[in-house]
């Protein structure tokens, strides 16, 4: 591990993602000193309170006083601000991402003078929940910390976001961005448009919402928790990997119409085939 001195970190965006590498950093002892930046005065007021950050600024005078600044909004937001935050940083501070897209991000600063300072990364972890409250020290602890376009940064940079990664115990995984997105959209951002596309079906045909709250089962609840996630969050992911989200909601569509047509044509046997090939997913994630 890349060994640092406790550093003074900033957060833009103190809800789920932001609030949990606080605390988890905190608790580490990596980080001495936390300061908040949101435009929700709510939300930094929870955060003080919750003690996630130590204080709240506005952006300028957090980049400052800050190391490390980690932006922690939608990734639309994230690409406008992403240049700002650069302008106003030293040559020795690192701003990190957290965004579940990419290219967009990493294209949005590829002129920049102070590109270098910037390191892309993906935590492949996040829930259905949102703000200080629901933030979560150990969130991260095994999964998978995607730093994407290494070769952009510089290596101090990359080498304390690894301390970070490491720290919020997660492993890191090297991508560029493309492949980055390309991936995302086929494990995770189909997953919640199928969710959402689940709940609304259930919500035009059963119109009973008692019913649908006395008869739901684990199984149907674990289906649509996604359903609950926000759209401040997802249209803008949808919106920044169009292209690869379309090819797997294809693709998806595709596979729904086999099990239609199975079922229509009374072919219980392609039925059970469809069943069973989708079985082989358990070998590749009980690993």
């Amino acid at each position: 591990m890349f060994k640092i001195k406790q550093m003074k970190l900033s957060i833009i965006g103190v809800g789920l993602i932001g609030g949990s590498i606080a605390l988890k950093l905190k608790e580490k002892k990596i980080v001495d000193f936390v300061c908040g930046i949101d435009n929700s005065q709510d939300n930094l007021n929870e955060a003080l309170a919750l003690n996630i950050i130590d204080e709240k600024a506005d952006l300028e005078d957090g980049i400052k006083n800050s190391d490390v600044i980690i932006i922690a909004i939608p990734v639309d937001a994230t690409r406008k601000i992403l240049p700002k935050v650069l302008d106003l940083m030293s040559d020795s501070q690192t701003v990190m991402d957290v965004g579940s897209t990419k290219a967009g991000i990493v294209e949005s600063v590829k002129n920049h003078a102070r590109r270098s300072r910037f390191v892309a990364f993906h935590p492949m972890w996040g829930t259905e929940n949102n703000g200080p409250k629901s933030a979560i020290a150990e969130s991260f602890s095994g999964k998978a910390g995607v730093i994407c376009n290494r070769e952009e940064s510089a290596q101090d940079a990359i080498k304390m976001v690894e301390t970070i990664v490491e720290s919020l115990d997660m492993h890191t995984i090297f991508m560029n961005a493309e492949a980055h997105d390309l991936h995302t959209a086929y494990i995770s951002h189909i997953s919640h448009i199928t969710s959402y596309a689940l709940a609304n079906t259930v919500l035009e045909k059963e119109k009973e919402e008692d019913t649908i709250f006395q008869l739901a089962s684990s199984g149907f609840s674990s289906t649509v928790r996604l359903a609950k996630s926000h759209p401040e969050m997802w249209v803008p992911i949808f919106k920044q990997n169009k292209e690869n989200v379309l090819d797997v909601l294809n693709e998806h569509i595709s596979q729904l119409k086999k099990f239609k047509s199975a079922l229509e044509k009374e072919n219980f046997e392609y039925l059970g085939e469809l069943i069973e090939n989708a079985n082989k997913i358990r070998g590749i994630l009980d690993k």
